[in-house]
């Protein structure tokens, strides 16, 4: 098979970057080793930055975003019992993110493409990518009992943390910069309405927790727990007696509860890879970054990588110049680690380290006393949590 683009994983970046290039006129295959129910059945986040409901409109998916997603125009910060509004809106000069789930965001995009006819192979066993450090880079990978092989002039590595385009890189062509937090995110989802129409973070003495949500009928919520805890230890009761310690009177009086429809635990990192492009691959999304959910930069993050890498392919295929290609890396780690601050930021500002000294609380409890008294300080949270703008030049 020859193609001009093969990209490595059917998640949210892969898709979106396949729709793209094929609204651009540029060939591309996606290979995913798992089903597509697998692929949909992942329970992620669903903040959308402006930029990213930009791009997804360019990408011609985002007619049942706008008729479904929730407009957020600020968020709470509850802390010592009493709650602090982010306006957003306001103090970003009318800028606003939406609530729209990763699930639902990635089954528009399948959609699209199964419409569209373009290839797609789930279930690609044993993927390589190989050669990419020339200019005639090849994908092998197995399917039922064939192996087969695709020529293509460029690799787009969207395979995730775990997945091979990275690990193929020779380690002493990357670098990899990383910070283990010492807890996790214990989620739950439920068919319950939110307790508020806007999130709430709170900083707690037993922890941190978030309220959030997926539509005006399903929440998603998280708890802070030790890494040591597992899934099965928490009963749904346990989970929501634990929530209403941390909530306020107000949040305890309008927390509806009920049966969850998914629990999971997941650990928290920061995490770079430099750089982003080897020869004629190219990592995008969690196959290069993971930042931690606070702040939910992770969709936003590779939603721009994407942005930068479909314009590189366009301007290489049709401008006939290299310059996009050989700028990505730089025009996407400058932005991921403006990113990757302010979630490790964020994560420190809220969260109880509970081997930490007591000067460092105090210093997160004078931190958070002058943000909530400060409009500069405000300003601060919002114009990042809307999301930075896209910068192409140089």
């Amino acid at each position: 098979m020859r193609t001009q683009v093969a990209i490595i994983g059917a998640g949210p970046a892969g898709l979106l970057l396949g729709q793209l290039l094929h609204r651009a006129g540029i060939e591309a295959v996606i290979l995913e080793r798992q089903t597509a129910d697998h692929v949909l059945g992942r329970i992620r986040a669903g903040i959308l930055e402006q930029v990213t409901i930009d791009l997804l409109d360019e990408a011609g998916v985002g007619a049942r975003l706008h008729r479904e997603g929730l407009v957020h125009r600020g968020f709470e910060m509850l802390w010592g019992d009493t709650r602090h509004r982010v306006d957003m809106h306001r103090l970003t000069g009318g800028k606003t993110v939406m609530v729209y789930g990763q699930t639902e965001l990635t089954r528009d995009l399948m959609d699209e493409r199964g419409a569209s006819g373009l290839p797609t192979v789930y279930e690609a066993r044993n993927v390589a990518v190989l050669d990419f450090d020339t200019t005639h880079p090849r994908v092998t990978y197995e399917k039922g009992d064939r192996t087969h092989v695709i020529d293509c002039d460029f690799i787009a590595g969207c395979d995730g943390y775990h997945g091979v385009c990275r690990a193929s890189v020779p380690s002493a062509a990357i670098s990899e910069f990383e910070k283990v937090y010492p807890f996790g995110w214990l989620g739950l989802l439920s068919d319950t309405p939110p307790v508020s129409e806007e999130l709430i973070y709170i900083n707690s003495p037993r922890g941190f927790s978030l309220c959030s949500q997926r539509s005006k009928t399903r929440s998603r919520y998280y708890l802070q727990v030790p890494l040591t805890d597992k899934v099965e230890d928490w009963t749904d009761e346990a989970f929501w007696n634990e929530l209403r310690r941390r909530l306020d009177d107000k949040g305890r009086e309008n927390l509806a509860t009920g049966p969850s429809l998914e629990k999971s635990i997941a650990p928290l990192r920061s995490f770079v890879a430099e750089p982003l492009r080897f020869g004629r691959m190219f990592l995008a999304g969690d196959a290069g970054h993971i930042v931690p959910p606070t702040g939910a930069k992770g969709l936003n993050l590779a939603a721009s990588d994407v942005k930068y890498l479909s314009r590189a392919f366009s301007e290489y295929y049709f401008d006939k110049t290299h310059a996009g290609i050989d700028s990505y890396s730089k025009r996407c780690l400058a932005r991921i680690w403006k990113a990757e601050r302010f979630s490790w930021w964020f994560t420190t500002l809220m969260h109880r380290f509970l081997d930490g000294s007591p000067i460092a609380a105090k210093f997160q409890e004078a931190e958070l006393d002058y943000l909530f008294r400060s409009e500069a300080g405000a300003l601060t949270i919002a114009e990042n949590y809307v999301g930075l703008p896209l910068d192409f030049n140089e």
